[in-house]
């Protein structure tokens, strides 16, 4: 898409043009003006004016005495002389002695030369660029400089939206360019139906949705879809941030709000994109009474929304991670009347995402997009653009002109793992160690069934810190799983830390990672999935922030707490004696595999199989 973006630097020269000027008139107009109004004379007069006792107030300096008449209307200055009898003479005069006569303009004449005339000068300048941008601009809709200090647009235009316009170009993003987003391009295509054709669903009386709330992890491509409802529309498509409406000044995002849809309604039909909108979009406090920048600038959102008229042309999106902290207010029927989630891909979206980045690199034919796409498993869109990215990059270091399935497969473990540690060496002790490990965790996964085939082991150290790893792929898609395969994963983590203890007797920290999200696993068993039999159906720890990482808090009483601690220790201990039992009924091939794995440091998923069945 193409952006008109408001040029830089002509407001920082708008600023320096009138800094210049408020400089300049306060150091040397002023200055000048009040030595203007002081009169010099010689000193008989000064001695003349005190012998008529037509002396006000004296200020006596080092160099030069300042003076007024008696009705302190004028200020005069004579050179200091020596006179011993200076002071009884001005006394006896009735002289006031003061050190406040300053040589200074009136209240008035400072009051026109400080404010009255910048602020005339910053008015013209800002009015003069305004209409020079906007001839450039072409009437933009970019942010300009306010011309009028009353209608809140003082400070290089606060209260004025900066959206920016996206235009129809020839190279714009287009549906075909989204993969993997099936429903949810089906959802925004009846959005595009109506703003090319809005009558056939006049006549019906249907009427299109004011918002459209878009919702998912980070990276599933939320603004990318929105930029293509943009392509497809080809109708004026504006878009901006939440936090662009928060302002240092109350009042100044609600500013931007009504101008921002005083734009909309000018160019309906058009679509307005609001990005992270739970920036501004949290729900409200309690508080009975409160003056905050966020809140006005929600209340005027949800006044500019209900505020259309039906079948208007103008259509809101919004994208956002924690749909569960935006008000409600916001998301009723009438204002987002319809959430379009956009999850994470499946299989297939995987490998159609594959496939559509792959077009922007050279790559060879004999790469298998299926495998690939099951290689990553739980990647977003953003995620696997890196991956294919990752592959061309590698090329490029190994001095090939196209990418390979080693390539993007390597590159999957770059994003899962992180680039490989060349300079970590491992001791023959450690790296015998690794190699048990990792071998534990693939015997137990390939003892047990419904547990997903092991692809590769490597025992070569990553930049995440992992110091070998076992990756397993499913054949499939997987939307639901046993108890049973629950259990199984369990006891696939507690493998490589039960080889350490069947091997060598003694344990290491290498499992703290297996640790961990072994008994992640089996809390949610116990507490979400309903999986134990003492707490039968009943949910004991809810999720917030589901896109965002899933924090989970637990809802019960301390005495409740304390069982599921127990019974979360049981089932891992549990597994745990399993995976013992497996590799104790396997301890040749224990062996034989660790010892094949450390010779080779990386070996398939076929190579383990292969040794396996012999």
């Amino acid at each position: 898409m193409q952006t008109k973006r408001k040029p830089k630097h002509p407001m920082a020269m708008y600023y320096l043009l009138v800094l210049g000027i408020l400089l300049v008139l306060n150091i040397f107009v002023l200055p000048w003006i009040s030595s203007q109004r002081v009169v010099k004379v010689d000193y008989g007069t000064f001695m003349k004016m005190t012998d008529e006792k037509d002396i006000g107030l004296v200020e006596v300096q080092s160099n030069q005495i300042l003076f007024t008449d008696k009705e302190q209307t004028q200020v005069y200055k004579t050179g200091r002389m020596e006179d011993e009898g200076l002071v009884d003479r001005l006394y006896a005069a009735g002289a006031v002695f003061s050190s406040e006569i300053v040589e200074q303009a009136s209240p008035f004449l400072t009051f026109l030369i400080s404010w009255l005339v910048p602020i005339i000068i910053f008015m013209a300048l800002g009015s003069y660029m305004r209409r020079k941008l906007n001839d450039k601009e072409n009437g933009g809709n970019a942010m300009m400089f306010g011309g009028n200090m009353f209608g809140g647009n003082m400070f290089g235009g606060l209260g004025k939206s900066n959206a920016k316009v996206y235009v129809k170009s020839s190279d714009g993003i287009h549906f075909s360019d989204v993969a993997g987003e099936d429903e949810a391009k089906e959802n925004l295509q009846e959005i595009v139906s109506y703003l090319h054709n809005p009558k056939k669903y006049q006549e019906i009386g249907a009427s299109m949705p004011k918002g459209v709330l878009l919702v998912g992890p980070p990276g599933t491509g939320k603004t990318m879809l929105a930029k293509a409802v943009a392509g497809e529309a080809n109708v004026p498509f504006f878009s901006m941030s939440g936090s662009e409406f928060v302002e240092m000044f109350v009042g100044m995002g609600a500013s931007k709000v009504r101008d921002l849809f005083s734009q909309a309604k000018e160019k309906a039909p058009c679509i307005v994109f609001i990005d992270e909108i739970d920036a501004i979009g949290k729900k409200r406090d309690g508080q009975l009474s409160t003056n905050d920048e966020r809140e006005q600038t929600l209340n005027q959102r949800l006044t500019e929304m209900d505020g259309f008229e039906g079948n208007n042309g103008v259509v809101i999106l919004a994208a956002t991670n924690r749909p569960e902290s935006l008000d409600p207010a916001l998301t009723r029927p009438g204002r987002f009347d319809r959430r379009v989630p956009v999850e994470l891909p499946d299989l297939k979206g995987r490998e159609e995402i594959l496939k559509v980045h792959a077009k922007k690199i050279k790559i060879g034919d004999n790469v298998d997009f299926a495998k690939v796409a099951r290689m990553a498993a739980g990647a977003s869109g953003a995620e696997l653009a890196n991956i294919v990215n990752e592959a061309a990059l590698r090329a490029v270091r190994d001095g090939r002109k196209f990418a390979t399935k080693a390539d993007l497969e390597e590159s999957i473990e770059v994003v899962i793992a992180g680039y490989q540690k060349k300079n970590a060496i491992l001791t023959t002790k450690e790296k015998l160690i690794v190699s048990y490990h990792e071998i534990g965790h693939a015997l137990v996964a390939a003892m047990q069934t419904n547990s997903a085939p092991v692809t590769k082991i490597t025992i070569i150290p990553r930049t995440s810190g992992a110091l070998g790893y076992t990756m397993q792929v499913d054949e499939g898609n997987h939307y639901l799983m046993t108890k049973e395969e629950l259990e199984n994963k369990i006891a696939t983590l507690t493998g490589g830390r039960a080889a350490e203890e069947i091997e060598f007797g003694y344990v290491t920290t290498g499992a703290s990672n297996d640790i961990e999200q072994a008994t992640k696993l089996a809390r949610s068993m116990i507490t979400r999935y309903g999986m134990s039999d003492n707490f039968d159906m009943v949910a004991l720890e809810t999720v917030t922030n589901q896109y965002l990482g899933g924090d989970t808090s637990l809802a019960c009483s301390a005495e409740t707490q304390s069982e599921i601690d127990r019974k979360v220790v049981e089932l891992v201990r549990t597994q745990h004696e399993k995976a013992k039992k497996i590799l104790t009924e396997n301890k040749a091939k224990l062996d034989e595999l660790a010892q094949h794995l450390y010779e080779k440091e990386t070996i398939t998923g076929e190579e383990f199989m292969q040794i396996l069945g012999q």
